[in-house]
């Protein structure tokens, strides 16, 4: 590190201590030219997630989408902000973990649909009815049937989904 007040590159930390925000390190240094002392801070930059949407186009991992999306999902359910907050922050470390510069929106997509079916499955539906563009009621029914043990399930059920599948 070079000194700002000789510019010469000679200088020793004489004192290193964690700063006031996260990933922040506070470093007093010393000149051994001109016996200068002065205060750097060395910060963490997280690498930017690049996100290929389903038509190609690539943006940076938003945060604030996912919580976003979360937070609508689980409206008017007892799930605490700061579940919520636990569970995006679970979500960008596994997206982090991968170790790709780029990944899919199904990707991000389906952890959050993960991460909601361990928390609330009515938040869940929510959230999977959107992101998977349920077109009607037996879009509904399939995603139940696969969180609902099937002796649980009425027996319309059954009926509605032959229904469907008689007009498809």
């Amino acid at each position: 590190m070079k000194c700002p007040f000789c510019g010469k590159p000679n200088t020793s930390v004489i004192d290193s201590r964690p700063g006031k925000i996260e990933f922040e390190v506070r470093r007093r240094r010393e000149c051994q030219e001109c016996t200068q002392r002065f205060t750097t801070y060395e910060r963490f930059v997280k690498v930017p997630i690049i996100i290929v949407k389903k038509d190609g186009r690539r943006e940076d991992f938003n945060r604030e989408k996912v919580l976003t999306g979360i937070k609508k999902a689980c409206e008017k359910r007892a799930i605490s902000i700061d579940r919520i907050e636990e569970t995006v922050d679970a979500i960008e470390q596994d997206l982090r973990e991968t170790n790709n510069r780029e990944l899919s929106s199904k990707i991000v997509g389906e952890k959050i649909i993960e991460a909601l079916k361990q928390i609330d499955d009515v938040a869940y539906v929510r959230f999977a009815s959107v992101y998977r563009e349920f077109k009607d009621v037996t879009d509904f029914i399939q995603e139940l049937k696969g969180l609902v043990p099937k002796e649980c399930l009425p027996l319309e059920f059954d009926r509605i989904l032959d229904k469907a599948d008689d007009r498809s």
